[in-house]
């Protein structure tokens, strides 16, 4: 029988984590005289309590998890986390229903960035604090449990990072847990770093805060209904695009480059793909903004890169309505855009979506295919990094684009059943399994958000977030009747 009490005492600490983290926006309440703080302050005792409440009664001296065990640690703390930081939601607004709560609080946490809340701007600090808190804990958490758990659960060929990570750590810091703490390092520097960048350039204090929390965590949620489109500043614009790249990029890169290695960072093929795809993605949309748009080249390009940075790292991010840039049937930049949105960022970033890496293993096998096709008796071997692929790893990866489509396909299908028109479906799928944020059209695009859209589909949609942001099968492998079977 399945042993949970390792599976309760990890959520358990998890939970007391995420209560610490509710008197963050309670103490800001205080401090400017809102009586939310009073709503933190019970929600904290009430998530606190429950989490002791599973530490203390499910201690063990065995700390190792079999892989059934992590499989389901996994998946489980994801969807009790955002069940209690909904609890802030329900308490502060009478008007929200727990279903509006869980949807912000689950894409919160996956930094997804997709919301149901409006009047951004007259909303209390605490709660604008919060959704950032949410997005940064989501943020620090995939990167944490990307070097770690991913890798060891070998999910759509994360395996192949698993060797990498843990000779960092032999050689040199002697401890895991070394290494946590340095990257939690990195990302408060990095958070912080951004946090002034922004004030600097004129935004409030708390504003410069959240918007530098859900940068580096390419979550995307804003203070302000229009976005960062609200500001109308360049310099406001530019610094969060540079904020977005850098959050897509590996962290444990920044740690070895920290270390003295930075030209590690430079000569990582996955992050020149990436930077690579960007700026390919930045200069067609900026060509059809200057050309056909009648935008001067500083515009088209500043517009370009924010709008394309934020919708391929799935920051969800946005400045302008660019559904309204042509649309589904002749606009070239929707295109892109939506071409994009499956790309994601780097392995072992706080991005999200498909992830360079696969993408560059596919393009490696579908080479060799062709060069079979010229020598069917040559031997070669696909490379990654220059290095050979491990067994095992390209199977993965072309099995993690099959579920990927199909659970975008089966998604969309569901979705249209609620009675969604095919582009909000279809784009809504897109973007909660890509953890993107805003999808296409009207309803869901960068000027609405998805208030409207009936219970059912958001609880759909939070569970395609769940989906997207754990690599898929570490949710389906659940369903499996073996799985359950001693």
């Amino acid at each position: 029988m399945l042993d949970h009490r390792p599976i309760l005492l990890f959520i358990g600490f998890l939970v007391s984590v995420l209560a610490c983290g509710m008197m963050v926006p309670a103490l800001v309440d205080f401090a400017y005289g809102n009586p939310d703080w009073v709503v933190f302050l019970v929600s904290s005792a009430l998530t606190l309590f429950v989490g002791v409440l599973l530490v203390l009664s499910n201690r063990t001296g065995q700390l190792r998890l079999s892989i059934r065990q992590a499989f389901l640690m996994t998946t489980v703390s994801w969807i009790v986390l955002p069940g209690f930081a909904a609890v802030p939601f329900v308490l502060a607004d009478p008007d929200i229903s727990y279903t509006d709560a869980f949807f912000e609080a689950m894409s919160g946490i996956t930094t997804t960035g997709s919301t149901v809340m409006t009047g951004l701007d007259l909303m209390p600090p605490g709660l604008l604090l919060w959704r950032g808190v949410l997005q940064w804990l989501g943020g620090l958490g995939i990167i944490i449990m990307a070097l770690t758990v991913m890798p060891m659960l070998r999910v759509g060929g994360m395996q192949m990072f698993r060797v990498e990570a843990f000779e960092t750590q032999e050689k040199v810091l002697p401890r895991a847990a070394g290494l946590a703490t340095a990257l939690v390092s990195i990302y408060l520097a990095l958070t912080l770093a951004w946090a002034v960048m922004l004030y600097t350039v004129g935004m409030a204090p708390l504003e410069a805060t959240v918007h530098a929390m859900t940068t580096i965590a390419t979550g995307g949620y804003s203070t302000r209904d229009a976005s960062v489109g609200h500001f109308r500043s360049a310099g406001v614009d530019w610094i969060v695009t540079a904020g977005m790249l850098v959050g897509s990029i590996p962290f444990l890169l920044y740690f070895q480059a920290v270390r003295g290695r930075p030209r590690l960072l430079l000569r990582d093929t996955q992050v020149q793909w990436f930077l690579g795809t960007a700026a390919m993605g930045v200069l067609v949309v900026a060509w059809w903004l200057w050309r056909d748009a009648g935008m001067d080249a500083p515009n088209a390009l500043r517009y370009a890169a924010f709008n394309t940075v934020s919708v391929m790292t799935g920051t969800g991010y946005a400045t302008a309505d660019y559904w309204q840039w042509g649309g589904m049937a002749g606009g070239a930049p929707v295109a892109v855009l939506f071409c994009l949105m499956f790309v994601g960022g780097c392995a072992g970033s706080t991005s999200c979506g498909i992830k360079v890496f696969r993408f560059q293993i596919l393009a490696s096998m579908a080479t060799i295919q062709l060069r079979r096709l010229l020598q069917p008796n040559g031997v070669f071997i696909p490379t990654y990094n220059k290095k050979p692929i491990q067994a095992g790893v390209p199977e993965a990866v072309m099995a993690f684009f099959f579920m990927y489509a199909l659970s975008v396909a089966f998604l969309a299908m569901l979705l249209g059943l609620t009675g969604l028109d095919f582009v909000t479906a279809l784009s809504g799928a897109a973007t909660a399994i890509s953890n993107v944020g805003p999808g296409m059209g009207d309803i869901i695009g960068p000027a609405g958000n998805f208030s409207t859209l009936p219970d059912t589909a958001k609880w759909l949609l939070s569970a395609g977030m769940l989906l997207g942001r754990l690599e898929l099968f570490a949710v389906l492998v659940l369903f499996l009747p073996r799985f359950w079977r001693d």
